[in-house]
């Protein structure tokens, strides 16, 4: 009986602590949209009020694991969608919260790759300068005439 009692208790709390958590995650997404949004239609610029969202979200989720940006991207345009008259104005600005990934990630590469050639360079001057100076040591200091033989 009292391990039935003990699995009924588990079993609901089971139940109950998901759907409470996915509230409090809907709720802190819809009104980080509401405080991404009307800084936005303040005028404010795009990471002054991506940062107060964002803060805004981060700090409701609470429990052992963070939102990341993605997922906080995600849940102010999943509230913008849903509650489209409400948020009409703000339909424009969700662009910004998904950058183009792929954009992002070829002009990292260019970085690393001119990093990398930058680096090939400078090898390449030393190991000469290094030769230069070795070829420079084998001669003597002695001044050699021209015409004498």
């Amino acid at each position: 009986m009292k391990g039935f009692k003990k699995k009924l208790i588990f079993l609901t709390l089971g139940i109950i602590s998901p759907v409470s958590l996915q509230t409090s995650k809907v709720n802190a997404g819809s009104f980080g949209a509401e405080i991404f949004c009307t800084m936005r239609d303040g005028g404010n610029d795009h990471e002054s009020s991506w940062d107060a969202a964002y803060t805004y979200i981060k700090k409701q989720k609470g429990g052992i694991f963070k939102v990341s940006p993605k997922q906080a991207a995600a849940q102010i345009t999943e509230s913008v969608i849903r509650d489209r008259e409400t948020f009409s104005y703000c339909v424009e600005y969700l662009d910004k919260l998904h950058p183009n990934r792929k954009l992002i990630r070829d002009l990292q590469k260019e970085q690393e790759r001119q990093a990398k050639e930058a680096q090939e360079k400078e090898n390449n001057r030393k190991r000469l300068e290094d030769e230069l100076e070795k070829v420079n040591d084998d001669f003597s200091e002695e001044t050699i005439e021209r015409y004498s033989y």
